[in-house]
């Protein structure tokens, strides 16, 4: 059978035998844990506690404030030393809340609760979801309630689980679909309630053989759920791939996938929406993989969110022996946030550490030329941009035909344009330069 696929894209090398195979180990962190409010599209949430006060696993530390926003949950148990700024992994500065961990890990009265099926209604999965502060946990962050609430349910035909997974060295989702697949499919089957005339289409890229295994195992016998096989190939999981590789339809520029029928959910997401709902436990934790050619044991864990990024690296053994590590990324190699700093909490839409022994950005600065004008960015857009232009307009400050006449701003910065350059140009940098000079234009 041959495998569905979308024009574009590159196959780097996936490293993902490094960490994919391994236990997973739930990792209790030992240190304090930081929550930013931000850690979501939208407004920040408002903090509800101060300094001294104390707090329980699951506990609210801020919510909500606004539509597009999403409560904030206490991963451990222990005391609050302060609401104040810090630093977060994009180097920006953001409230946060900071717990001195008591190392107990109490659960906050009614976490864990079961729930069966049929005494809640639609209104109470939203709710749940709500509550629990569940944002997309693929990378995104956009609150998941507010995806999900839709003024046309009628009008969605697929609910599309992302399994992709395609960037370089993380397995977390990976891994998540061999140990939860039950769970993922019953909070799959959660979101269907909400979409009377949809069905759920679980895609995983085809280098996932166990995955597809497990996944497709638990949907056998479903009439509304079932799993569909794509080629691997990086951006698979971009949501406008996805829905054209999976439904044959178009996302045009501006519109959302609501407007062509979908709504495309992480597995994670899924996963964790299943926990608040049928077990009353807000998100806390999340899989999360620490991996690279740097790192002792580079594995998949279940971490607690506002661990230390730091803190984890020494859960995975740290650095290897006589090697130093160049990078560290927050994400993958393809899209991840170069860090600055390990002293930084991860947050909900944080999948993943990648530790690397060379700086291949660096060694990329020492050998770039002009543009030679080859084509080769346009032939592996994922949705068809022309780089070479964009490249051109940004630098000369145009950033009017950057966003009005190239679309720079759907640009999804997957950095597959600057992986084919044969003249080692930095361009998805010099995008997420520009488009942030623009969003920064626009608010003023």
């Amino acid at each position: 059978m041959k495998l569905k696929t979308f024009r574009g894209g590159v196959h780097p090398e996936g490293h993902k035998e490094l960490s994919k195979s391994l236990p997973v180990e739930a990792y209790l962190p030992k240190g304090d844990l930081i929550f930013p409010t931000n850690q979501h599209i939208g407004k920040p949430a408002r903090p509800v506690v101060k300094k001294g006060d104390k707090v329980l696993a699951g506990q609210l530390l801020a919510e909500a404030d606004g539509f597009v926003s999403a409560n904030i949950i206490c991963s451990c148990s222990g005391t609050v030393k302060a609401v104040e700024e810090r630093h977060t992994i994009s180097g920006s500065r953001a409230t946060c809340v900071i717990v001195e961990n008591d190392g107990q890990f109490t659960l906050a009265s009614g976490v864990g609760k079961e729930r069966r099926e049929g005494t809640f209604s639609n209104k109470d999965i939203l709710d749940a979801i709500k509550a629990a502060g569940i944002v997309g946990l693929g990378g995104a962050g956009f609150p998941t309630h507010v995806k999900l609430t839709s003024k046309n349910p009628e009008a969605i035909d697929y609910i599309i689980a992302n399994g992709s997974e395609c960037e370089p060295y993380i397995t977390c989702d990976d891994v998540l679909m061999q140990r939860e697949n039950r769970a993922i499919v019953e909070g799959l089957k959660l979101v269907l309630r909400l979409f009377p005339n949809a069905q759920g289409i679980i895609a995983i890229e085809n280098n996932k053989p166990e995955a597809i295994q497990a996944m497709e195992a638990v949907c056998a016998g479903e009439k509304q759920v079932y799993v569909q096989q794509v080629l691997a190939k990086y951006p698979e999981g971009g949501e406008r791939n996805l829905i054209s590789v999976v439904t044959g339809r178009d996302l045009k520029f501006g519109q959302l996938p609501a407007d062509v029928g979908c709504i495309v959910c992480n597995v994670s997401t899924l996963y964790a929406i299943y926990c608040a709902v049928y077990h009353s436990e807000p998100l806390m934790e999340r899989y999360f993989t620490v991996s690279g050619d740097a790192i002792v044991h580079p594995r998949t864990m279940s971490v607690c969110i506002g661990t230390s990024c730091e803190e984890l690296i020494h859960a995975a053994g740290g650095i290897k022996d006589g090697c130093t590590a160049k990078k560290v990324l927050c994400g993958g190699p393809m899209m991840g946030i170069a860090m600055s700093s390990l002293n930084v909490p991860i947050s909900k839409n944080n999948n993943a550490l990648t530790v690397l022994a060379e700086d291949p950005v660096e060694q990329a600065q020492t050998q770039m030329t002009a543009c030679i004008r080859c084509g080769r960015c346009a032939h592996v857009c994922p949705i068809h941009l022309v780089p070479q232009m964009m490249a051109e307009a940004a630098q000369h400050g145009d950033l009017e035909r950057y966003e009005q006449k190239l679309y720079g701003l759907d640009c999804i910065a997957c950095g597959s344009c600057t992986y084919v350059c044969p003249a080692k140009r930095p361009l998805m940098q010099l995008f997420k330069q520009t488009k942030a000079a623009i969003m920064a234009s626009k608010r003023k």
